[in-house]
């Protein structure tokens, strides 16, 4: 088949993350224009690419194009997701999908419609630690699973003014923006939630003015605990981005050590089993964010029309449970999160 013709629109830090990557999937992709309002950023993204323009609307190209990936604020997300759609090109929208959920159903609607492909850029599905995790979990490999941990520990300062700081641009605070990932793989692992609670804070990361580090716990179906520590505030760590499944026969570790401070692992994530004190390696690989298996995976679903494995309607279910948990923090409640549609998609 012919290479997908592509625009990126936004060209900031996480674009860059993507655009990095886009010599490894050259055959199946084109990228014929990056878009951004502050024309050197655009440029930047260009050179990276031979034959890629720099625009500063993406208006200009959307003719030109059958597919964008959106890289932009969040608040962004909806408008700029709708029109392309509606235009009837292919999307693939960095997370969080949109900032409220009547967006999200509203985006969802659009691509159906428009019968285009609508995926949400979970990264994390596609890391080959992270996906062989989820084998190991659902072929009960070591036994049963009844506990997931998951810390992501960086520091991510915001200037004043910066549509990060804000929830009313972000979304919400660290849960809503970064933590999506990580409640969207809880689900992912574990399936159904049942209860949860949410505590999150912006001590230590007064640039927030919602939290910036943030703890939720969550009870699953059959008794399956979930944990997910996250914070923007950290000036030091030891276990960077890691992940420990418990299981009734041992313990399976992600070591996914990436981020502003990260735990080096000689450039290598790692996957081991621990039991008794002992660790074996299950596998290794690049110590990256793979988009180019996200970017695979979205071509696939562009030309075959199979249903993404990070569509709208399951992206929508983590962030049902992330406005619940929000909801329940105000009211000093548990999360109910049973009835949220998960079993449905």
């Amino acid at each position: 088949m012919e290479p997908v013709r592509l625009a990126l629109i936004g060209c900031g830090g996480m674009a860059q993350a993507h655009a990095a990557r886009f010599n490894r999937v050259r055959d199946r992709m084109q990228l014929v224009a990056a878009v951004d309002i502050d024309k050197p950023k655009a440029d930047a993204v260009a050179e990276l690419l031979p034959g890629t323009k720099a625009v500063t609307d993406y208006h200009e190209v959307l003719d030109d194009v059958e597919a964008v990936l959106i890289v932009l604020p969040h608040h962004l997300h909806h408008p700029v997701g709708m029109e392309c759609l509606n235009a009837g090109k292919h999307v693939l929208l960095e997370k969080p999908m949109a900032n409220s959920e009547q967006q999200c159903l509203e985006l969802i609607e659009a691509a159906e419609k428009a019968q285009r492909t609508l995926m949400i850029a979970y990264c994390m599905r596609f890391h080959p630690v992270v996906a062989r995790m989820k084998e190991l979990i659902d072929a009960r490999t070591f036994g049963d699973v009844f506990q997931v941990s998951m810390w992501t520990e960086q520091l991510t300062r915001c200037l004043p003014g910066d549509w990060v700081s804000s929830h009313e641009t972000l979304g919400g605070g660290q849960l809503f923006s970064h933590g999506c990932h990580y409640i969207d793989l809880m689900l992912w692992y574990l399936g159904n939630p049942v209860s949860g609670t949410h505590m999150g804070t912006k001590l230590g990361t007064p640039w927030m003015d919602w939290e910036g580090t943030s703890n939720v716990c969550l009870e699953f179906e059959g008794g399956k605990l979930g944990y997910h520590f996250g914070t923007w505030g950290a000036r030091g760590t030891r276990l960077g981005y890691s992940f420990h499944a418990h299981c009734t026969d041992g313990m399976i570790e992600a070591q996914i050590s990436y981020g502003d401070i990260q735990k080096a692992q000689e450039g290598k994530s790692r996957l081991l089993f621990i039991r008794d004190g002992r660790e074996q390696v299950l596998m290794e690989c690049e110590a990256s964010k793979h988009t180019e298996n996200e970017m695979v995976h979205f071509i696939d679903c562009v030309q075959t029309g199979r249903k993404p494995l990070t569509d709208g309607r399951s992206a929508l279910q983590g962030l049902r449970v992330i406005w619940k948990l929000y909801e329940a923090e105000r009211q000093g409640v548990v999360a109910d999160l049973r009835g949220l549609g998960l079993s449905a998609v």
